[in-house]
């Protein structure tokens, strides 16, 4: 792109607001900003949108958002009649502002849209989708990001965010738009033509009554303590609810984070994943003795966990070990009870942790592998369904905090993944056990794998391109060895392997249990790098994984 020109476009065509043009002449005298903000587009993708906020063609605003929307109505009406689009928000900068530019885009293309007037996590959306019927739907948050982030999920009419073919067709009509050519119906007038419908309270009900429904053990009553934190987001309501209908749940919530705020005062960087942001919840539960901290994502798609041992020590666990625990709970709680399907599959993605797989055969579960994001297991759901075996998914995970079991959605679901600890924590105490005491138990049983997620920012003004150049350089000098052990299995996703699409990822693994993958964000500047290892114990893994991160460091940063 042009950056001088377009930007100088935004500063003076009046189709863009006196803010905007202000914003944008701001920029024009600053060289360096002018390339981060006018230097490239928004890439759209199976994920959306996500960016920064701001002025620009790269940032988030309500003209990417409106172009973006009018691309995406161009492709409705060519596979659909009568299309319709179900849209829910977060508790972020903009989200208000972007439904209501998104919904009004649709609704002047004469696409009806059911719209959540107040907020709504991510999973609830995809269930909208799924029971309202609609052709798409629209999901604005940044997920996890930091307060400066948002983004605008898409969904296709199966409640699963978009296939690559999809992403590729709805790019192609917003490339052929400009930034200014959206029209707007008003709410008033779109709503006097039926083209604007509110989400009625029934879809939160019957969404609530859907996560229950995914209860391996419905009898259970073993009281518990939870802690339980939304983060500043979405969390809170949907989570009351479904947790108020399991008796011996006590719930304690994290006041200070109970209130929706895009700031997220208390937590920065409002991801599950990391200590710091479990800090307050984790203080509350040693306050007044809870079992677990629970803290949902500010989209409420993630969860993250933190128990208390038998010595009065909290543990924030993984997502991986989470997943791990809840697999082996759901299946030997329905193998128990008599409600394990023939033929049972469990879905994990390639960078989620191997011990699926020995605790899924100790069950007589296929685990099907995907590549990295909910959407592609969403997917698998989605192909048993056109066989008629959609009973046959029993629970899927990936190491990012998210979690599913049931197909009522067709994304993680961080509210039926609190009701799921919370009853895993009720059996484990009926048992005479606590969490930590599980996850030890199913280490001795199974072996234990440490894993750590390298995290490695991309700075500069053109993250993408700079991505790029880190995945080039691992291709083209891939390491020998992994924690002084030769590399044996050298895998590169790009071409497609294994069945699988192509992918920008590589992994590298050795005969003995060690194992890096890396793969570019997908929503944000950074590279990511997976580390496992399998060891007799903690202690061997942590020494393993720490020469893995230096080693990892040292390729990727130089």
């Amino acid at each position: 792109m042009d950056a001088r020109n377009m930007a100088t476009l935004w500063a003076q065509d009046p189709a863009f607001d006196t803010t905007t043009q202000q914003e944008a002449r701001e920029i024009l005298m600053d060289s360096e900003r002018l390339l981060a903000t006018f230097g490239t587009e928004l890439h759209f993708g199976t994920g959306g949108l996500r960016g920064i906020l701001g002025t620009g063609t790269a940032r988030m605003n309500r003209y990417t958002v409106a172009r973006a929307t009018l691309g995406l109505a161009h492709y409705l009406k060519k596979q659909y009649k009568a299309p319709s689009v179900a849209i829910a928000h977060d508790s972020r900068h903009g989200s208000e502002e972007f439904t209501q530019a998104a919904a009004e885009v649709l609704c002047a293309e004469g696409v009806k849209v059911h719209v959540f007037d107040t907020l709504a996590p991510t999973p609830m959306l995809s269930y909208a989708v799924r029971v309202l019927h609609c052709s798409a739907g629209v999901m604005i948050t940044a997920s996890h990001n930091p307060a400066i982030y948002n983004g605008y999920k898409v969904y296709g009419e199966d409640g699963c965010q978009i296939t690559d073919h999809a992403a590729d067709l709805i790019t192609a009509e917003i490339e052929q738009v400009s930034y200014t050519e959206a029209a707007y119906l008003p709410k008033a007038k779109a709503m006097a033509e039926g083209l604007w419908l509110p989400v009625g309270d029934d879809v939160r009900r019957s969404f609530a009554q859907a996560c229950l429904f995914c209860r391996p053990d419905p009898t259970i009553s073993t009281g518990v303590h939870v802690v339980y934190t939304p983060l500043h987001g979405t969390g809170l309501l949907p989570v009351r609810e479904v947790l108020s209908h399991m008796q011996g749940v006590h719930v304690t919530e994290v006041e200070a984070q109970c209130e929706p705020d895009g700031a997220f005062p208390t937590c920065p960087k409002p991801n599950p994943e990391l200590d710091e942001t479990l800090a307050m919840g984790i203080a509350l539960a040693k306050e007044t003795g809870a079992d677990m901290l629970l803290a949902t994502d500010p989209d409420c798609d993630r969860v993250g966990v933190a128990v208390r041992d038998a010595q009065g020590e909290y543990h924030r666990l993984s997502g991986n070990e989470v997943g791990l625990l809840l697999s082996e709970y759901v299946l030997r709680t329905r193998k128990q009870n008599g409600t394990m399907p023939k033929k049972p599959v469990l879905v994990k993605t390639i960078v989620t942790s191997d011990l699926a797989f020995p605790i899924a055969k100790a069950y007589g579960v296929e685990v099907k592998e995907v590549l990295t994001g909910f959407k592609y297991i969403g997917e698998v759901i989605g192909g048993l369904e056109k066989k008629k075996g959609e009973d046959r998914y029993v629970f899927g995970f990936e190491e990012s905090c998210g979690y599913l079991a049931g197909t009522h959605v067709r994304d993680k679901d961080g509210v039926m993944a609190c009701m799921l600890v919370c009853e895993m924590a009720q059996a484990c105490k009926r048992d005479g056990l606590t969490v930590w005491d599980s996850l030890c138990k199913l280490y001795e049983t199974y072996g234990y794998m440490g894993t750590a997620l390298l995290n490695f920012d991309i700075e500069g003004a053109l993250p993408m391109q700079e991505m790029e150049r880190v995945m080039v350089q691992m291709r083209q000098n891939p390491p020998a060895q992994l924690a002084g052990k030769a590399v044996a299995v050298v895998k590169d996703y790009l071409p497609g392997i294994e069945g699988l699409p192509a992918s920008n990822v590589l992994s590298y693994a050795t005969d003995d249990g060690c194992k890096a993958i890396v793969r570019p964000s997908g929503t944000e500047p950074k590279v990511k790098v997976y580390l496992s290892a399998k060891t007799e114990n903690r202690e061997a893994a942590d020494e393993l994984l720490q020469q893995m991160t230096e080693q990892m460091t040292q390729l990727i940063q130089g």
